[in-house]
């Protein structure tokens, strides 16, 4: 973990309430695909985490969803601002088990995760295919991205008024892969715990307190014992993890 100060380089808006954030400094902290940041925002108590999207050099990509007090102050920040960030948080996810066909699900908010980890799939020649499940066609962010990077990418939605009708759970029964990887609300990852084929790896994103494992307040039980969420995770393997 390392404590810096991130300059703002653009806040940019997805869709009515998702922005895209990218901070310039120093990220060195910052390893694997699958860690997250936590914000110091001013005016609030608590830090707010937030996964990673996108790693570069010298900068960190972020995407957010304003749902209260802290994300809408997050919003209506400026570039040149600063802020202060704790980098370098969490375990990441083991690129490792793979496999040359490798699933990744992200729900919503879960979607960012899965793009610095596409990113990286790619570059070591995998065969990505990317599963991205929204509410509605106005939630949908961040597809093009995917595809861009070479990513066979598939949106789903239970209205069927964009790409497959359903959930991420019915596309994933139509295709073939290696392993699993996913991001996203508890419903969804509990679902695809039910559905999915091989092995696999879950990012949770529980409510956070101090973020480095010092609170224990996102302790969760596992066949192991209690792994602290900001610490031990974000990322658990099926194997091990208990609903």
């Amino acid at each position: 973990m390392k404590q810096v100060d991130l300059e703002i380089l653009y806040n940019q808006k997805l869709t009515e309430s998702v922005y895209k954030m990218c901070l310039g400094g120093d990220v060195s902290a910052i390893t694997n695909a699958g860690q997250f940041i936590n914000l110091k925002i001013e005016g609030v108590y608590l830090r707010r985490p937030i996964s990673v999207f996108d790693l570069g050099e010298n900068s960190v990509t972020i995407i957010y969803k304003v749902v209260g007090k802290g994300t809408e102050i997050l919003s209506q920040m400026q570039k040149g601002e600063k802020l202060n960030v704790l980098t370098g948080l969490g375990n990441g996810y083991n690129l490792e088990v793979s496999g040359f066909n490798p699933v990744l699900v992200g729900g919503g908010v879960g979607v960012p995760p899965m793009y610095e980890l596409a990113k990286r799939l790619i570059k070591q020649g995998k065969k990505v295919t990317v599963i991205l499940g929204f509410n509605k066609k106005e939630e949908i962010f961040c597809e093009e991205d995917f595809a861009l990077l070479g990513a066979k990418v598939i949106v789903t939605m239970v209205d069927g008024s964009y790409g497959v009708k359903g959930f991420v759970t019915d596309a994933m029964k139509e295709i073939d892969y290696t392993y699993c990887y996913t991001c996203g609300p508890e419903p969804m990852l509990k679902a695809v715990f039910n559905s999915v084929k091989t092995s696999a790896q879950f990012s949770f994103e529980e409510r956070m307190g101090c973020g480095f494992g010092a609170c224990m307040g996102c302790s969760c039980k596992t066949i192991y014992g209690n792994k602290r969420i900001c610490k031990e995770g974000p990322v658990l393997v099926k194997e091990e993890i208990l609903w």
